[in-house]
């Protein structure tokens, strides 16, 4: 590929997304010197300086932050145009951007988008793990995940898994553990609590619909991290309130027991959330049907659909 050939947006966007003069040559396949002498033709022509070399790392001035993200969004624009005119689709290409909770997202939602990256390689995967709630306003993202309903009534949802919230415990501690019968019987427990964002996590819901029920839990262990608080559960330390997609392989196995079985909860679906756009760009509709497909097939217990809804949000960091 002749490094002439390609015009300076294109060329500045790989730069940018690459450590280093060196990382960016090889994609290309063509010599620093060569990489190193368009870039400082296209600075010449700009009349700034757009990046600060060294040995090691490539780092951008402001002006190169600025086209940086001028160059990214113009090419994207590019693409979204021409495969929505375009009579013969080829192949997905583009940046997506994907915002998930962590405990999902290392579990399947890494490994699926890493799946779907070996499929498309003209598309880049840009993926962000955070247990904060999602910033619809000041967030830049093509699809987030969450566990729970939509944050936001501007955004569309569409289904990816079926899951609940099921209370559960290692057999080592049921066996000396008082009984449990009813949500009543908690207050009696040692109950190992998540703390997500603002919520109170102390309060447990139960029930469905209008039909639901509120029961304050009290434990000697907390976290922010529900791999931890599983942990603990697995060491026969008390009980936890956890989603079926986490817990369900754990019950399989026989390490934990789900207590309380007839006392229904409520849902709490693994979603895809999108701005509420005209037409989804072709690249983000296929990585949502990979999460679904996805999901179905992995071991999560979880029974896929595809319909969006608008919903009150009641997720946490899962």
């Amino acid at each position: 590929m002749d490094l002439a050939s390609i015009n300076d947006l294109e060329f500045f966007e790989q730069i940018a997304r690459s450590q280093s003069l060196t990382e960016a040559a090889r994609t290309w396949g063509k010599s620093v010197s060569s990489v190193s002498k368009r870039l400082g033709a296209l600075e010449a022509r700009l009349g700034v300086q757009l990046v600060r070399r060294s040995t090691r790392r490539l780092a951008l001035t402001e002006e190169g932050r600025r086209y940086a993200e001028g160059a990214a969004s113009i090419l994207q624009q590019k693409a979204d145009l021409e495969d929505g005119v375009s009579k013969h689709r080829g192949e997905l290409r583009g940046r997506i951007s994907v915002h998930s909770t962590p405990g999902i997202g290392r579990a399947h939602i890494a490994p699926l988008l890493g799946e779907f990256a070996q499929r498309h390689p003209r598309v880049s995967i840009d993926l962000e793990l955070s247990a904060l709630p999602l910033n619809t306003s000041g967030t830049d993202f093509d699809i987030a995940v969450r566990v729970g309903s939509v944050p936001d009534s501007r955004l569309t949802a569409r289904l990816l898994a079926r899951n609940r919230r099921i209370v559960c415990a290692a057999p080592r501690y049921l066996r000396n553990a008082p009984e449990l019968r009813t949500i009543a019987d908690l207050a009696q427990h040692n109950c190992i609590l998540l703390r997500e964002n603002s919520n109170d996590y102390t309060l447990w819901r139960f029930g469905a619909g209008s039909e639901q029920q509120y029961m304050r839990v009290d434990g000697s262990m907390i976290s922010d991290d529900g791999d931890v608080v599983t942990g603990w559960c697995l060491q026969g330390l008390g009980l936890i309130m956890r989603s079926t997609w986490h817990v369900d392989p754990l019950i399989r196995e026989g390490r934990l027991v789900q207590v309380l079985p007839n006392v229904t909860t409520p849902d709490a679906d693994i979603l895809a959330l999108t701005p509420a756009n005209p037409q989804t760009p072709r690249r983000v509709s296929a990585v949502i049907e990979c999460l679904r497909e996805g999901l179905a097939t992995r071991d999560t217990a979880a029974h896929p659909g595809a319909e969006a809804m608008r919903v009150t949000w009641q997720g946490g960091p899962e």
